[in-house]
């Protein structure tokens, strides 16, 4: 019986200590309370017991060669989000208390440890670990996704992101002469936990990672620049944050090496008020030989402002004004007003996420000639011509 007078649950254990006196120690008590307890001598063995076998409650030591129980706890938080992990160590401090917490250890026990105490927690643990599993069940039959957690879970995840992400093209075409004008870059995986862009760059950002995804996006873009078709313009997506990155105008770095075929793309969506001195980001970039343009025109943030610190080259209709465009006399009006307007300041556009040929014979009416949507072509791997 526990504490509550109820029988103990059956709590399968992972016990994890160098020391082998401690090991049994531990063992024999946790198992006479009614644990079903397994034991590994280091943190690297049970790590590979952790990503075959499932526990409701593990026990380390923090200070343990090849794999500390911190390193161990990161392991574990890769394979299982919800298992209670509980770290004991002989050496207490602020910084691995405070990295404990940071990669969701349970508890954070200092030696020696009372065995009613150890028991006491495991037993917590396991209850605790039940109820998290049934929160994600219900969680995930009203969401019907896997949600990313801890930041150790969304460290590996991303990272794996990362190593299996391409670039996807979707053209932009020049309706008048029925060819590509350019193409845009998009950012995709085949990690299936990663695939949407928007969950990589969340991440990113969670992770205080978006320069380097900037980065890799960039040369990847640079690396495909080669199989694209002569004279098409190369359309890259930048985060606001990307402007804050010294790598983004190095003259040594990939895409700055084909700046003159290169638009860089900002949103409407996203502030600029974090970017140091806007014009002069632009200034820069301009001098390596880029272009700008103002991406997702009448949505999100409205008003002059991203005109006025961009002085964007060419413009992008949201595909919020474009769609239903051809049986809506507001939306219509509004496409031509701004196309003429861009018209007067030098300013291309391209309309994006025409569907229907309705759509697209609207826009023609309305004086637009740049096109891009899935009328034409979806994003792929290589460079369709999308006629």
């Amino acid at each position: 019986m526990d504490g509550n007078g109820t029988p103990p649950p059956d709590v399968r254990l992972l016990l994890v200590d160098d020391d082998p006196a401690i090991v049994r120690v531990y063992e024999r008590a946790l198992a006479r309370s009614g644990a079903t307890v397994e034991t590994a001598c280091n943190g690297r063995e049970a790590a590979e017991r952790v990503s075959r076998c499932a526990f409701d409650v593990i026990v380390s030591d923090i200070a343990m060669p090849e794999m500390t129980g911190l390193a161990f706890l990161k392991a574990v938080r890769a394979h299982d989000l919800d298992v209670p992990v509980i770290l004991i160590t002989g050496e207490p401090s602020l910084e691995s208390a405070i990295h404990a917490v940071e990669y969701g250890a349970f508890r954070y026990l200092s030696k020696p440890v009372v065995l009613q105490e150890l028991w006491e927690t495991v037993l917590r643990a396991g209850r605790l670990h039940k109820l998290a599993k049934l929160k994600r069940e219900a969680l995930d039959l009203g969401r019907g996704a896997t949600r990313l957690g801890e930041r150790a879970a969304l460290e590996t995840r991303f990272s794996r992101g990362v190593e299996r992400m391409w670039m996807a093209f979707q053209p932009i075409l020049r309706w008048s002469e029925r060819r590509a004008f350019g193409y845009e870059a998009l950012l995709r995986s085949d990690d299936p936990l990663m695939s949407n862009p928007a969950e990589m760059l969340d991440a990113a950002e969670r992770l205080d990672q978006l320069h380097m995804l900037g980065r890799n996006v960039r040369s990847r873009v640079a690396d495909a620049a080669p199989r694209a078709p002569a004279g098409a313009k190369l359309f890259v997506n930048l985060h606001s944050a990307d402007l804050n990155d010294e790598d983004l105008y190095s003259f040594s770095s990939p895409l700055s090496r084909i700046a003159a075929r290169v638009v860089l793309e900002v949103t409407e969506r996203a502030s600029l008020s974090d970017v140091r001195d806007v014009a002069s980001c632009v200034a820069r970039l301009r001098a390596l030989g880029f272009q700008i343009a103002v991406d997702d025109l009448g949505a999100g943030y409205a008003g002059l402002t991203s005109f006025t610190q961009l002085e964007p080259e060419i413009a992008k209709l949201d595909m919020s004004l474009v769609r239903g465009v051809s049986s809506d006399p507001r939306r219509q009006s509004i496409v031509r007003s701004m196309k003429g307007l861009c018209d007067q300041l030098g300013v291309l556009v391209v309309a994006e996420g025409v569907e229907t040929p309705a759509e697209r014979d609207t826009l023609v009416e309305l004086g637009c000639d740049l096109f891009q949507g899935y009328l034409f072509a979806r994003p792929g791997r290589g460079f369709e011509s999308g006629l």
